[in-house]
């Protein structure tokens, strides 16, 4: 799907040599420090590149990896000229009996971003990588090298550990050295998780990013800024230029280099709250087709993560196995969807569509199918919270009472997990920009058809934070946990320290799924031990 990709070969050799990920992410760290330090931060906004070196080719925005498989895996990474994509790629972090790939050339059409497939990987092995490019123009000049790691799901049943947020760069918080940049990114990092599950509003292509921002107490928010970013996205340039924004946070470089990470989007890839087919009333854009603008962000989120496409359809929903214990199964309730309305309607039609039918038969049958302990559903968007879009509705939640709207979707796939006997299904989500635990409960609920379960919301990474809205009581959702203090202004900013993150841990000998709330500072705010269900 993607002219820049290349699908790397097999037999990766495995070296003797114990892999010692602790040091070698210490090394990784150290390579990293002396690589950007002592730059410009004109020339860093001006250049929109991390390295100095004119005579050679370049790796602007560092290293990143997602949708590992237990044998395979993407490695992106981008050029500032025409060049060829080098890999290397070892099970020790020496580098010993690495195999070398000849990845794809990356040109101007791909604003120069490599995307290479690795292929036939050892399961639950560290991986070592580095990339280097190879100059088009003159074949003996290469880049420097530019490391990561990431770790391939085990088979046989391990421990697992793996993060999940949303939300990055909204409400005009771009990237601001004094308050310490995309601090959440390194916390996370810190916490060492397996991979890590961006739960959409990968950036806010519709939230430029003023120079300046003054803040309740007084104080300036002073933003690094870019042309692209300083106006909303509306040409496929200016939405890459979005997603190259957070690559120049170091704290998203080292995370990055780390944590490979599972993509889905929402809305302000595009534009708030956008449905197919909307034409907007915004005077910022010239643009006025919500589904031009959604297939140039299409473009872009393909080109820049690390995502496997659905084939010629370049879906962004998708499934991953990681192991016995846990299936992930990854939302777009946002491209198939009716128009936001009132959202009461008394009977499914197509103007009740969330996800869509072709999708919710997928996710039906993947769930059925799954013989993992744990199914976890990484949904754009909170079940039983009212998002709203003015008078309409964002989400499937309208109030209070029966089954009405986008809930027959939900309704129905809850129904058909009840009914088939899958066990152990549980919802991540992000979008709403505090965290909450909900625990969806018949008992309470006006729609009954369906097994208890729990909804873990979280965020924002690095944006404005809000407080929750109401719950609509449909489904029987009960608030175990709020992140919030009681009374809160609303958009708060990042420098408030009120940003969020979910940790699960899966202990491999109890099977217990364990699900925690954390601040930016690495603080646990809440968690809960689940029994999984036999």
């Amino acid at each position: 799907a993607w002219p820049t990709s290349y699908f790397l070969p097999p037999k990766l050799v495995q070296s003797k040599m114990k892999t010692n990920r602790r040091g070698f992410i210490s090394q990784l760290a150290a390579i990293s420090a002396g690589a950007y330090a002592g730059l410009p931060r004109t020339g860093l906004a001006q250049a929109d590149v991390l390295t100095s070196d004119r005579n050679l080719p370049n790796i602007t925005h560092g290293v990143w990896a997602g949708d590992v498989s237990a044998d395979s895996a993407i490695i992106c990474a981008r050029a500032d000229r025409p060049s060829q994509m080098v890999v290397e790629v070892a099970s020790n972090e020496s580098f010993r009996n690495a195999r070398k790939y000849h990845g794809p050339n990356v040109l101007s059409h791909s604003d120069f971003v490599g995307k290479a497939i690795l292929s036939e990987l050892p399961a639950g092995e560290q991986i070592f990588y580095r990339v280097v490019f190879r100059d088009l123009d003159d074949l003996k000049k290469y880049s420097a090298p530019t490391i990561g790691t990431l770790r391939t799901p085990s088979i046989e049943a391990k421990d697992i550990r793996f993060a999940w947020s949303g939300d990055t760069a909204g409400q005009g918080f771009g990237i601001d050295e004094a308050h310490g940049g995309m601090k959440t990114y390194e916390t996370i990092r810190k916490m060492q998780p397996d991979f890590f599950v961006h739960s959409g509003d990968t950036c806010y292509a519709d939230n430029p990013f003023p120079s300046e921002m003054k803040l309740d107490d007084g104080s300036i928010w002073k933003n690094l800024v870019t042309e692209e970013t300083s106006k909303v996205a509306e040409t496929l340039d200016e939405f890459r230029a979005n997603h190259r924004y957070n690559l120049l946070d170091e704290n998203v470089r080292r995370m990055n280099a780390e944590v490979p990470t599972f993509y889905q989007w929402d809305d302000h890839e595009v534009v708030n709250n956008w449905y197919p087919g909307e034409q907007l009333e915004d005077d910022r854009y010239t643009v006025k087709s919500a589904s031009l603008l959604a297939a140039r962000s299409r473009q872009a989120f393909f080109d820049y993560l690390p995502v496997r496409s659905g084939g010629a359809r370049q879906t962004i929903y998708r499934s991953f196995s990681y192991g016995a214990l846990l299936d992930l199964f990854f939302l777009d309730q946002r491209s198939y969807r009716a128009p936001n309305s009132t959202n009461r309607q008394e009977k499914p039609s197509w103007n009740t569509t969330w996800m869509g039918a072709r999708q919710l038969n997928w996710l039906k049958e993947s769930l059925r199918k799954s013989k993992a302990t744990w199914k976890v559903i990484s949904s754009d968007m909170p079940i039983g919270m009212m998002v709203g879009d003015g008078d309409h509705f964002e989400n499937c939640a309208n109030g209070d009472g029966p089954v009405l709207g986008r809930e027959f979707e939900v309704a129905e796939l809850l129904k058909f997990i009840k009914d088939n006997q899958i066990q152990n299904v549980l919802f991540i989500t992000a979008d709403v920009h505090h965290a909450a635990s909900h625990y969806y409960d018949p008992n309470e609920a006006q729609f009954q058809d369906f097994e208890p379960f729990w909804e873990f919301v979280t965020g924002p990474l690095h944006a404005g934070t809000f407080g929750p809205a109401k719950m609509d009581n449909t489904f029987g959702p009960q608030v175990r946990f709020m992140s919030l203090p009681e009374g809160m202004k609303q958009n708060r900013p990042p420098s408030e320290g009120l940003q969020f993150f979910g940790l699960v841990d899966i202990d491999s000998q109890t099977k217990v799924m364990t699900v925690a709330h954390y601040n930016r500072d690495g603080d646990k705010l809440w968690s809960v031990d689940i029994e999984p269900k036999e």
